[in-house]
């Protein structure tokens, strides 16, 4: 035994394309160091992000490495399309099969776990709590150390691009292939880790913003008061905390088989290789809609802003929310119905998966209600929104169709399921997201988004992923399934998987347009700047609120007497809500122990990867000493008075 356990200098190599990557990573993060070092800025960013425990830093650093991995998501996708459009025939093109392999899994598990779900909470962070007419969320060093958790998993998975490699066993890593038998190497540990962190930090994130939901609330908002938008994260962290669990209680039985070589899931053993696959997918299935209830809160909020209304059916919003939170509880088997199970379970999963279309369908009517006979612009929130229903109709039609256990049979390995899951994704979740960052930017950096750009990078997602994956609906009918690196020629595929290449191209050039519009925002923020409290002259919060929010919130906390009072008082159908007299507040101090128990928590599950165990030890303690730390530390609050509030307030407006 080595004190760098199985870790050696062969983990470095593998060849000339992960050789490229990894030169990419190692210079891409000299160069950000370099130039923060240029621009003096490293103090500055440890005082105002690392350390900070204001809700709405946090939310920006959530977006940020969200971004990162997006990039590095939408390169995996791209790499795989290449290849599928080259490798037919006796062409092998130019990915091995065991490379494609950690490509395919990688794209899932970044795409889920570390594209879809800080892009969820970033939001949720900068937006909920100032929502709310809170300071901030119920625990704020718990939202620290529940941001660096999930930076720890998505640093380890980048780390495997590194040093070592991926899993090959595709984002659902399925026994036994996940076993040690038959992946004896590091990828699975990988995997493992860094989903073990990463969820760690989101149960953690979730009961946060239960607690912050339902107790820090302003005075007079009861539920029924709340905005669309907090109920539908409301039903998201719900599942959060009963589904998240699950998923760390089986990757948790997974290592006990891969490290003990205990035998949960080995059949030769005693186990059952089925019972993975129920427990993965009794988290899998909610965590679909843990994603996708923000972005339908978002939607609501976006149609009825640019559509000059109040959301049409409020109460019925609420109540589909809610139906949908439980049903999703109940459609998990849906996704192996060929397991072989009878077809009385197949015909109670197919029913419910056909009945939770009915809530779903609700919203999307309300939200068309909303529309009609409204003055409705055409923003690029809103066309985000437009995107949504068009491409999300696709992907619910194909839903239902696989919710035909018969059909199903022939569908669920096919590249028609792969098109249905992307479908609902990308234009329920990605679109739900972009669409909230343009609507909230100038709340959190005062100024707007470029129109010009956010359009142009509609349209380039639109148009490029219905070339992506409309393809990929017929190839499916044709017979191709999943994970396919390679495939015979003479079948009529290859025009097709071309095609889908060439969509996923227009969907890179869409990210582009984004980051130019991001540039161009900030060149022209001055010209941009908006501080009136309203950058779309409509109902962007519950109440007008300076743009920026200052790091405070509310200088004076404000009262809820009815539903929607900015809406209500700027159209004269209520009277101005009093607000509370100045008041001396507490507000937490910055603390970098939530970056040191992130930072542990990366060396724990590195060397637990590597069998580095004098290090495993060393990771486990500072965890336990950080928290020792926080937990002795009274000083923890900072007082702003009363007098301090109103001279803020002032500058401010």
């Amino acid at each position: 035994m080595t004190m760098l356990g199985r870790l050696t200098f062969a983990a470095l190599e593998q060849g000339p394309i992960v050789f490229a990557a990894q030169m990419l990573v190692l210079f891409g993060a000299l160069g950000v160091a370099a130039l923060i070092t240029y621009l003096k800025r490293w103090k500055w960013l440890w005082n105002e992000y690392l350390t900070s425990l204001d809700a709405k830093k946090i939310g920006i650093m959530y977006l940020v490495v969200a971004a990162v991995m997006l990039v590095r998501g939408g390169i995996d996708a791209l790499m795989m399309r290449a290849q599928q459009a080259v490798a037919v025939g006796n062409n092998a093109g130019y990915l091995p099969p065991e490379h494609f392999a950690q490509v395919f899994t990688g794209h899932g598990v970044i795409m889920i776990f570390f594209v879809a779900m800080p892009l969820m909470f970033g939001i949720m962070n900068v937006i909920l709590p100032v929502m709310l007419g809170t300071r901030d969320v119920a625990y704020p060093f718990l939202n620290s150390v529940s941001f660096y958790l999930f930076t720890a998993g998505a640093a380890l998975v980048m780390a495997s691009l590194v040093i070592g490699q991926f899993a090959t066993t595709g984002w659902t890593a399925y026994p036994p292939l996940s076993e040690l038998a038959y992946s004896p190497g590091v990828g699975v540990d990988y995997y493992i880790w860094a989903l073990q962190i990463s969820g760690i930090g989101t149960l953690l994130a979730g009961i946060n913003f239960i607690v912050t939901i339902l107790k820090k609330r302003a005075p007079g908002m009861s539920l029924m008061k709340m905005p669309m938008y907090a109920w539908t994260v409301l039903g998201s962290m719900m599942l959060v905390v009963t589904a998240f669990p699950v998923l760390t209680a089986t990757l948790g039985l997974l290592t006990l088989d891969r490290y003990l070589g205990m035998h949960f899931f080995t059949a030769g053993g005693g186990g059952n290789m089925m019972m993975y696959v129920n427990l993965f997918w009794a988290w899998g299935h909610p965590e679909v809609y843990i994603l996708v209830l923000p972005a339908f809160g978002v939607f609501s909020e976006v149609v009825a802003t640019f559509s000059g209304k109040r959301l049409f059916g409020y109460t019925s919003m609420v109540i589909a929310t809610m139906a949908i939170t439980i049903l999703s509880w109940l459609v998990w088997l849906h996704h192996f119905f060929t397991m072989g199970a009878g077809a009385d379970v197949n015909a109670f999963f197919g029913i419910m998966t056909m009945i939770i279309a009915i809530p779903t369908g609700v919203k999307i009517f309300n939200w068309l209600f909303t529309m009609y006979r409204g003055r409705v612009r055409f923003t690029t929130p809103m066309r985000w929104f437009l995107g949504f229903v068009a491409l999300f109709t696709i992907g619910g039609m194909a839903g239902v169709l696989m919710a035909v256990p018969p059909a199903d049979f022939e569908l669920h390995e096919s590249l028609f399921l792969v098109a249905h899951f992307h479908t609902m994704i990308v234009s329920g979740v990605l679109f739900g997201d972009f669409a909230a960052l343009a609507y909230w930017f100038p709340k959190v950096f005062g100024f707007t988004l470029s129109e010009k750009w956010g359009i142009r990078a509609f349209w380039a997602w639109t148009v490029g992923f219905m070339l992506a994956f409309i393809p990929l609906y017929v190839l499916g009918f044709m017979g191709a399934t999943r994970r396919l690196d390679h495939y015979p020629a003479g079948l009529g595929w290859n025009p097709l998987f071309i095609v889908a290449g060439v969509g996923a191209l227009v969907i890179a050039s869409g990210v582009v347009c984004q980051a130019i519009q991001l540039y161009v925002s900030i060149r022209d923020r001055r010209k941009n700047r908006d501080l009136t409290g309203d950058p779309w002259d409509g109902r962007t919060l519950e109440w007008s609120t300076p743009s920026p929010v200052p790091f405070y919130n509310f200088a004076r906390t404000p009262i809820v007497a009815i539903r929607d009072p900015f809406w209500a008082v700027k159209y004269g159908l209520a009277p101005q809500t009093p607000e509370n007299d100045y008041l001396s507040i507490e507000l937490p101090r910055g603390s970098g122990l939530g970056l040191v128990i992130g930072g542990a928590a990366f060396a724990f599950a590195f060397a637990m990867v590597w069998h580095i165990w004098w290090l495993v030890m060393l990771g486990a303690l500072v965890m336990l000493g950080a928290l020792f730390v926080r937990f002795l530390d009274e000083d923890t609050e900072s007082i702003i008075s009363a007098d301090t509030l109103r001279r803020f307030d002032t500058a401010t407006v």
